[in-house]
C-alpha cells in the first residue's frame, strides 16, 4: 500500500480547531505554542475561541490551518510514525504546501509560520478590496473553462485558479472578467456558477506583488530537500529539491492549484491511500470524486490519529 499525506487549504479552517488536540497531547500543544511564539501572538486563542471573523482573515487562516497539521504530524511521530519510512508523497492544496513541506522537513516549523503570516499578509495587500474576486464553476470540464477565461479576459484579467476535480473549478482575476466568466459558464450549461466570498483574487496574475513577497521570503530562509518527494500544485508532478521546490512555492502565488491532476498523479502511481492531514474533510471529499480507486482518510481528532497509528504502523 503507497500512501501519501495531503494538506488543506484555506477553507477548512473553523473556530474550535485543534482545540482537542491541545487538551489530549503535549506535542499539540508544543507546536501551537511555538507558531504562537514566532507570529508574537496568541494565534492559538484565535483557533479555539475565535472569534470567526478574525480566524477568517487570510494572514491568521494560513498559519492556523499549517499549525492543526503540524499538530497531528508531531503527534502521529510521537506514537511511532516515521514519515520517511511510511509514507511515499505528500501534497498540499495551496497553503497547505507549506504544511506538506514541514512536515517533510523543508522548512523548520517557526518559519513556516513566519511564511504564512508573509503569504497571507501579501496576497492581502496585493488587491484592493472590490477589485479582484473568485468564482467557483460546478459541473464543466476543465477545457471549457479556460475557453471561457480566454473570452472573460477581453474585459480584464481572469484565469483559472483551481481544479479540485469533481466538476468543481475556481476562476479568479478582476472582478468584471470573473462576473463575464461565471455568466459564460452558466450559458455554457454549468449546474452552478457562484462568486466565492472571498478577500483577494487568489491564484491569479493580480497576486504578483505577492510573488514577488513570498520570492524575497522565501530566500532568506533555511531550506532542506523533503524526506519524500513533494507533489507540486502547480506542476502536479514530484519535486525534491528545495531550491527548486522555492522556486514553484513563488510561482504558485500567480499560478493554477492541479489538485485535480495531483489526485489523478497519485492514482496513476500507486498512492491509492492519501491521509488528510489537519483540518476538515475538503481534499478526501474531493478524492474521492476525482478517483473511485483512491481511499481519501481524514485525521484530525484523537481518534482519527489512533485509526491512522493503528493503520500505518500496522
Amino acid at each position: 500500500m503507497t500512501i501519501a499525506f495531503t494538506f488543506p487549504g484555506q477553507g477548512s479552517q473553523a473556530v474550535g480547531m485543534g482545540k482537542d488536540l491541545a487538551e489530549n497531547f503535549a506535542e499539540a500543544r508544543a507546536v501551537f505554542q511555538e507558531v504562537d511564539e514566532a507570529l508574537g501572538e496568541k494565534l492559538s486563542e484565535t483557533m479555539f475561541t475565535g472569534p470567526e471573523d478574525t480566524l477568517t482573515l487570510t494572514a491568521n487562516a494560513q498559519p492556523a490551518l499549517m499549525a492543526v497539521s503540524m499538530a497531528v504530524i508531531r503527534v502521529l511521530e510521537a506514537k511511532g510514525v516515521d514519515l520517511e519510512a511510511k509514507v511515499s508523497y505528500v501534497a498540499g492544496h495551496s497553503l497547505g504546501e507549506y504544511a506538506a513541506l514541514c512536515a517533510a522537513g523543508t522548512f523548520s516549523l517557526a518559519d513556516t509560520a513566519r511564511l504564512l503570516r508573509i503569504r497571507g499578509n501579501a496576497m492581502q495587500a496585493a488587491v484592493p478590496v472590490g477589485v479582484g474576486a473568485m468564482a467557483a464553476i460546478i459541473g464543466l470540464e476543465h477545457a471549457d473553462v479556460v475557453a471561457l477565461c480566454e473570452v472573460a479576459s477581453a474585459v480584464g484579467s481572469c484565469q483559472v485558479a483551481n481544479d479540485n476535480g469533481g466538476g468543481q473549478i475556481v476562476i479568479s482575476g478582476e472582478k468584471a472578467a470573473v462576473e463575464k466568466g461565471a455568466a459564460i459558464a452558466s450559458e455554457k450549461g454549468a449546474k452552478r456558477a457562484i462568486l466565492l466570498p472571498v478577500s483577494a483574487p487568489f491564484h491569479s496574475s493580480l497576486m504578483a506583488p505577492a510573488a514577488e513577497a513570498m520570492r524575497e521570503a522565501l530566500a532568506g530562509v533555511k531550506k532542506s530537500n523533503p524526506v519524500v518527494p513533494l507533489i507540486a500544485n502547480v506542476r502536479a508532478a514530484p519535486v525534491t529539491d528545495a531550491d527548486k521546490i522555492a522556486r514553484l512555492l513563488v510561482e504558485q502565488v500567480t499560478g493554477q492549484v492541479r489538485w485535480r491532476e495531483t489526485v489523478e498523479w497519485f492514482a496513476a502511481n500507486g498512492a491509492t491511500t492519501l491521509y488528510e492531514i489537519g483540518s476538515g474533510k475538503v481534499l478526501t471529499g474531493l478524492a474521492r470524486r476525482i478517483d473511485k480507486t483512491v481511499n481519501g482518510i481524514a485525521v484530525n481528532t484523537p481518534a482519527d490519529i489512533d485509526a491512522a497509528v493503528a493503520a500505518l504502523m500496522a
